[in-house]
């Protein structure tokens, strides 16, 4: 027999952005009618019909095979602009104009982007659900001395990054800390299963950070991102005999993943530690999601607040980062209405320290590293038939998965 630990989930969240500043923009105005413009380059602002607009640029994923994780931040953005602005989109009587742009993951097109919007003038962007494309927004961010703020990307490395960069999302220590708080043993061997990727590194760090002090010895497989074959990966999960398999995975190849892992048996070699990713990737737990305790960081049924009743009743399907979006807006406006749009250091001092209700719950900007500080959930899946759903388990509170803060 295995040791015996508690099986719950951290279903690593590859955070993209994908990307194309393009030619032509997209154009929509509220309160008061709409007007839509697009054109052939894939860019997109969505502008309210008076006054002088700030513009803010947002790089996510818009196209490609993470384009549900940026669709989802930005389905929360917009929520979150309106209800932040009691529906006007504007502050101090000027209208917010969002500039999306889709860089396809890819760091060097994010940075083109994010130059040709500063050469226009733009100083607050948002966004981004890769890590490997946070963590070089965040680099330019200081280099331009902008406000950055970034999506979904879960990587520790953009906590600290600079004074420039602050998140509105989780970060990888939060996700492994809930995890832990479902451990019951103490000391044996972890394996990292994850994606070479900025992400996937991450999580690795985050699992000695927190399961290190507690005598478990922690060793990784890693697996290129563009894999698309994983029973030769399951073999050697089984072949290493670990206590533990801690995963960290998203993307259009999780289905193909967790089948190699069911098939081959891996939940008979070790309990499997990952954690409740967006609604689609439910199903692909197999037979072992039901006997799963897992962390999360959002479902539509988690919390239990009045801003959180707000964004499921304005957004149609709201998912695992829809929440990340909803935050980032509620974040510009703090910004822009205790700061000003053409002075970045009184943007930044309206952030820091600044304690707020969020879909999640209360969340507070660490005002020494601009960690996002928020409760995280523990659920369980439930099965009818051929349909699940989410159950909640508990609620962390913020400090107790607070990261150390970053020096």
């Amino acid at each position: 027999m295995r040791r015996a630990f508690l099986l719950l989930t951290v279903l690593a969240l590859l955070l993209t952005a994908c990307g194309d500043t393009g030619d032509g923009d997209t154009t929509t105005t509220v309160d008061g009618g709409e007007t839509t413009t697009t054109a052939d380059g894939g860019e997109t602002t969505t502008t309210p019909a008076v006054g002088d607009p700030i513009r803010v640029g947002i790089i996510t994923s818009t196209s490609g095979a993470l384009q549900t994780y940026g669709n989802q931040y930005v389905e929360g953005l917009e929520a979150g602009l309106a209800y932040a602005t009691d529906g006007t989109g504007a502050v101090n009587g000027q209208p917010i104009e969002f500039i999306f742009s889709d860089d396809g993951g890819d760091p060097e097109a994010a940075i083109s982007q994010a130059t040709s919007l500063v050469g226009d003038g733009v100083n607050i962007i948002a966004g981004t659900v890769v890590s490997g494309v946070a963590v070089q927004l965040a680099a330019f961010a200081e280099e331009n001395d902008i406000l950055y703020i970034s999506g979904p990307a879960a990587s520790d490395a953009i906590t600290g990054a600079n004074g420039n960069t602050f998140r509105s999302g989780r970060q990888s220590y939060q996700d492994v800390a809930t995890a832990a708080s479902l451990i019951d043993s103490e000391g044996g061997t972890v394996l990292v299963f994850a994606q070479d990727t900025e992400f996937g590194a991450a999580n690795v760090a985050a699992v000695e950070a927190v399961l290190g002090p507690r005598g478990f010895t922690v060793d990784s497989l890693l697996v290129p991102a563009t894999e698309t074959e994983f029973t030769g990966f399951a073999d050697q999960i089984n072949q290493a005999e670990p206590d533990l398999v801690f995963v960290a995975w998203a993307g259009e190849t999780s289905g193909a993943m967790w089948q190699s892992l069911n098939q081959q048996e891996v939940f008979e070699t070790a309990p499997v530690a990952t954690g409740l990713g967006d609604v689609v990737t439910w199903p692909f737990y197999g037979d072992a999601g039901t006997g799963i305790s897992f962390l999360n960081h959002y479902f539509a049924g988690a919390p239990d607040n009045a801003v959180n009743d707000y964004l499921v009743a304005n957004v149609a399907a709201p998912d695992l980062f829809t929440p990340d979006g909803f935050v980032a807006a509620q974040m510009i406006v703090q910004a822009l209405t205790e700061g000003s749009a053409d002075d970045v250091s009184s943007m930044i001092s309206a952030l820091e320290g600044w304690t707020f209700e969020a879909p999640k719950g209360t969340q507070t900007v660490r005002a020494g590293d601009h960690a996002m500080l928020q409760p995280m959930f523990t659920v369980r899946l439930l099965q009818d038939g051929e349909n699940f759903s989410a159950e909640l388990i508990g609620t962390l509170e913020a400090d107790a998965t607070a990261p150390p803060e970053a020096q």
